[in-house]
């Protein structure tokens, strides 16, 4: 037995040293990191990355991997490195504003947002056109998800959605939708009928897309989701779900019994936390998401208190889409005491609600509506904003994390390329300077973008946004 040991020994002291001297190459080597572990918030110090075309192809430990060599090599000593970070809910859109549409990829790609969802607009052709050179390498930018057209009713007061009065028109807008190949559907509610709205959903669903929409006050929050709702856009829905009244409240305003205020008080006043953990539970089982937006809300809702006139960010927008951000500005700019009052208490109610999805083992993924007609909701910036929002409401800075780099992936079925620093994922990476896991602020000290095979250290990210500010000065 004894003999038998030694020989044990000495195989392994013979495979370490082999592994020690195993001479390697890659593209790109990341030496003497720590690698934050999406799942569990641990971190594996002292590690090699080794990169090849746009690959993570292997990782070890520093004294396993003296002998690796590459094409270009970063020392990041007492950095952390995390999954490039996603926007799961963004917007091009304005035909006559494409150029600084455009203008606005590498601000994500400077605030390590290496993935967006766009949730649809009027530019589809041009976000399309993105999308393709991006892939290929053409064009720098984050890699883009996008709904194209969104689905609507007749007369829709957005621009440039598929309008459908039928079921016919339905098959006609999926089939167009198949044709240029989105990569979800969007589904709203403007103009579409209830009825219309679960068969845009039950169908787009058959089709093997994933769907995202805002709601019809006239369907329950459960009916949609039973339908095929795959993503739940925005906080406010889920005080509608969490009403102990809330079919009731429905069933009289389909009826004319109440008008919509009216609803929307009984609705936020009859709120409760066990049924809305309950049916947030409900949604969990059917596979249904949350994308909150709440920096949105914020801005909104504390209007009185920061115009946002004096923003950093304004210098890295273009003065058209700035113009877009008036109409929501207009709505509460000369609001009463009693409505501001009401803002921020709603707010509060909707931040609130965090910890009870969370209870409830429902996704939440991290998005901002920042883009066209979203009010100071600045593009790459609002997501370190509502990651904070998130760790603000209860959320630990793990799980804040989580809602971008693991449920982003998640959402579209891509967990075997992004969301965690393994091998054979795509090498979407951020350096960071301090630990994420500590406090999710450390998101935005960022010392290095790796993105398509290429390194950005912190002076290429900021050249990125010297060039958009010159842009518009």
């Amino acid at each position: 037995m004894k003999t038998i040991y030694l020989l044990l020994i000495g195989s392994l002291i013979l495979t370490s040293c082999k592994q020690e001297k195993e001479t390697r190459t890659f593209d790109i080597l990341i030496k003497d990191a720590n690698i934050v572990n999406t799942e569990t918030g641990e971190i594996l110090k002292k590690q090699s990355i080794g990169i090849i075309a746009d690959t993570i192809a292997k990782i070890a430990a520093v004294d396993q991997s003296i002998n690796w060599k590459a094409n270009q090599t970063v020392q990041a000593k007492d950095k952390y490195v995390i999954p490039g970070l996603w926007d799961m809910h963004i917007h091009f859109g304005a035909d006559s504003l494409i150029d600084e549409n455009k203008n606005m990829l590498p601000l994500y790609l400077a605030n390590g947002v290496t993935t967006v969802r766009d949730c649809a607009a009027d530019i589809s052709p041009s976000v399309l056109k993105w999308r393709k050179q991006i892939e290929d390498g053409e064009l720098e930018g984050p890699n883009i998800f996008t709904a194209g057209p969104k689905l609507e009713g007749k007369n829709s007061i957005w621009p440039g959605d598929l309008e459908i009065e039928n079921e016919k028109e339905l098959t006609i807008a999926l089939d167009s939708l198949d044709k240029l190949q989105v990569d979800f559907v969007k589904i709203t509610d403007n103009a579409l009928t209830p009825d219309l709205f679960l068969k845009s959903l039950k169908k787009a669903t058959q089709r093997g897309y994933k769907t995202s929409g805002h709601i019809p006050f006239s369907l329950s929050i459960n009916e949609v989701s039973m339908a095929g709702l795959s993503s739940i856009e925005h906080m406010s829905y889920m005080l509608k779900a969490g009403s102990a009244r809330e079919l009731e409240v429905i069933k009289k305003y389909k009826n004319n019994e109440i008008d919509y205020a009216t609803a929307n008080t009984i609705i936020n006043e009859s709120f409760d936390e066990a049924t809305a953990v309950t049916k947030y539970r409900q949604l969990a089982e059917n596979g249904t998401a949350i994308v909150p937006t709440l920096i949105g809300n914020k801005i909104i809702s504390y209007w009185d208190k920061d115009q946002h006139v004096d923003d950093p960010e304004l210098q890295y927008i273009g003065p058209g889409i700035i113009e877009t951000y008036q109409w929501r500005v207009d709505r509460v700019k000369n609001a009463s005491a009693e409505a501001i009052e009401a803002r921020h208490k709603k707010y509060q109610k909707l931040i609130s609600l965090i910890p009870l999805i969370k209870e409830s083992g429902m996704p939440i993924i991290a998005g901002t509506d920042a883009g066209f007609l979203n009010s100071y909701i600045y593009p790459g910036f609002a997501l370190h904003d509502e990651l904070e929002i998130f760790q603000e409401a209860g959320l630990t800075a793990l799980e804040a994390l989580q809602t971008s780099v693991v449920n982003g992936p998640k959402y579209f079925g891509v967990s075997d390329k992004y969301g965690s620093v393994t091998e054979g994922k795509i090498a979407d990476l951020l350096i960071l300077n301090s630990n994420p896991i500590e406090d999710i602020k450390a998101t935005k000290d960022i010392n290095r973008l790796i993105k398509k095979n290429k390194v950005y250290n912190k002076t290429d990210l900021e050249n990125m946004l010297q060039e958009v500010k010159e842009l518009y000065n």
